[in-house]
């Protein structure tokens, strides 16, 4: 029995990763990779049942980071999350799967990848304060069936005060926790959530999201 049968998802074929230069954990070369996939020549809905066993597609998913000064949004996956290989770890990550309603959006010549994004993020959380957003990195993990089937495309969140409020029930736990406590329960953490932690946030060292400092 299908378990999404009636979600279609946005992929590209994985070998425009491997014709890119396939990598592993945190890239912040972010203009050379998302000029091609997100190329509306390059972009497909398939079903996702489909999506999630054939790692010859990969799934681009918007990974929101949200930070408000030292604190960083924290929560851990319930079960009511879909993901049923990520169940009860810890994340960093907000967002999900770009699916066939935003198809519309994805014009050939101008892609609005922001609104999808947007739209993905608004369903997990409500965001009560001002911010300002940019998309810092991607995040892949070909070690683990998920990371087989999903490419991350990280978005750093800089909120003005920490205030959000989950909106998904699968988000256990949440609220913000002083980037110390990360970094002390780090192993919690899903992988993409441990690469997030160690790019962008790096003790004593220079942060992906910031390499001009």
């Amino acid at each position: 029995m299908a378990r999404w049968p009636n979600e279609n998802v946005m992929v590209v074929e994985s070998r425009l990763l491997d014709e890119l230069g396939r990598f592993h954990g945190f890239c912040a070369d972010v203009d050379r990779y998302l000029s091609v996939l997100l190329d509306p020549r390059n972009i497909r809905f398939i079903p996702r049942d489909q999506a999630e066993e054939d790692p010859t597609y990969k799934q681009l998913i918007p990974y929101c980071v949200l930070r408000s000064g030292n604190l960083v949004f924290r929560y851990r996956r319930g079960r009511q999350q879909g993901e049923r290989r990520l169940h009860n770890l810890e994340s960093i990550g907000i967002g999900g799967h770009i699916s066939v309603e935003d198809r519309n959006l994805f014009n050939l010549g101008t892609v609005p990848y922001t609104d999808a994004m947007l739209r993905e993020l608004a369903e997990e959380v409500e965001v009560e304060t001002t911010y300002r957003q940019r998309i810092v990195g991607l995040i892949n993990d070909d070690t683990t069936e998920v990371g087989q089937v999903h490419l991350g495309i990280v978005h750093l969140f800089e909120l003005d005060q920490p205030q959000v409020q989950p909106r998904e029930s699968g988000l256990k736990e949440a609220g913000f926790v002083p980037l110390s406590v990360l970094r002390l329960h780090r192993h919690r953490l899903e992988t993409w959530s441990q690469f997030c932690l160690d790019a962008l946030f790096p003790v004593g060292g220079r942060s992906a999201a910031y390499p001009g400092d």
